[in-house]
């Protein structure tokens, strides 16, 4: 069985399953486009055989080519977002494809006042969230997280990659300075991963439930973290008890969706710039390759500038003054080493705060 055929996670292999997706990253984009084809036909087949419907969950701009991709294709399903996440270019193309909005359950600012900032990646501000706030339940997590050893469910096992890496350990792991004899700084903020869950996952999920549909989603695993691992353990199309999912992209790289957006005519938002070919004849946006929420900062710190909050800025000066000041992102940044307030060099690149003397590019 290959990888992108319908996996379970627990029944084949994980190494030999990341060797099949590598392999089929690596074939040529028309042979891809005519798989990630395949993959809908098969998830429009099981969704009519199970009485369900198929819906699209449309973000930035891997998931709109997505949405181009499903319709060029012939399936018209309905495409829904929490489009006030996004930019406000974004914003534009949602509402000129007829994208159905859903409100958030909690506005931006909630997030960051109730539960903290989502910086570094969901993986570590999870556990930096486990830090911040021990409870007997989580001994053992905490006990991992700071130490790499696990209890009798993982095996008693030493070294694990469940250890907050040092250098986030020297930030954030203070409030276990006296169990473990450390001397880590306590960050004067709170950290948290539930962002996208209160305001993008529980209302997409809701909405689903509540019209019997199943989602089509722009995930890559190219993308790395933890969505590659979940596309590797899973396959495009996901058949579980609680979760149906379709991710037709997921062996695509980031020229394989820029070359198709290209294909497909597909609306670019501006914040995004254009789609052009460099000297090395590789694609890409003139201006952000990312983006998600105006005021996440999962990746931030391995972004070069100028990153996303200085394009915020530049498009939205006010937006990002009361971001920076107003919400405290200017000293959050700060505390993980981000530069942010001084306008960035044209030819600057962002250096990690942690790397050996001299620094390396990113």
């Amino acid at each position: 069985m290959g990888w992108i055929a319908d996996n379970e996670a627990n029944d084949v292999n994980y190494a030999e399953l990341r060797s099949d997706m590598t392999y089929y990253q690596s074939l040529p984009y028309k042979i891809k486009v005519g798989l990630a084809g395949n993959r809908v036909s098969d998830f429009e087949d099981w969704a009519a055989r199970n009485g369900k419907k198929t819906h699209i969950s449309v973000g930035g701009l891997d998931s709109i080519v997505l949405y181009m991709f499903l319709r060029d294709y012939g399936v018209n399903c309905k495409a829904i977002s929490v489009s006030t996440l996004e930019d406000k270019s974004i914003q534009a193309v949602h509402e000129k494809l007829g994208i159905e909005r859903l409100k958030p359950y909690k506005t931006k600012v909630q997030v960051i006042k109730e539960l903290g900032y989502p910086i570094i990646s969901k993986e570590k501000a999870r556990k930096i969230d486990l830090l911040q706030n021990p409870t007997e339940k989580n001994r053992t997590v905490r006990h991992a997280i700071m130490t790499g050893e696990t209890g009798k469910q993982g095996g008693y096992r030493k070294g694990t990659l469940m250890r907050l890496p040092q250098k986030w350990l020297d930030l954030f792991g203070g409030p276990e300075n006296e169990a473990y004899g450390t001397n880590y700084l306590t960050a004067p903020f709170r950290v948290s991963n539930k962002c996208c869950y209160y305001m993008k996952e529980k209302p997409c999920n809701d909405w689903a439930r509540h019209h019997n549909s199943v989602p089509y989603l722009g995930l890559m695993a190219s993308e790395g973290g933890h969505r590659e691992k979940a596309l590797i353990k899973n396959g495009c199309n996901y058949y579980g008890k609680t979760t149906v999912r379709s991710c037709p992209f997921a062996m695509f790289g980031r020229e394989d969706i820029l070359q198709l957006a290209l294909d497909l005519n597909a609306p670019v938002p501006k914040i995004y710039g254009t789609i052009e070919r460099g000297p090395d004849g590789k694609l890409y946006t003139t201006r952000a390759q990312r983006t998600g929420c105006s005021m996440c900062g999962f990746g931030i710190h391995i972004e070069a500038r100028p990153h996303r909050f200085d394009r915020l800025r530049e498009d939205n000066p006010k937006e990002w003054a009361f971001w920076m000041y107003d919400m405290g992102w200017g000293k959050v940044l700060s505390y993980i080493g981000v530069e942010w307030e001084n306008e960035p060099d044209p030819d600057y690149e962002q250096l990690d705060i942690f790397a050996p003397a001299g620094g390396y590019k990113i």
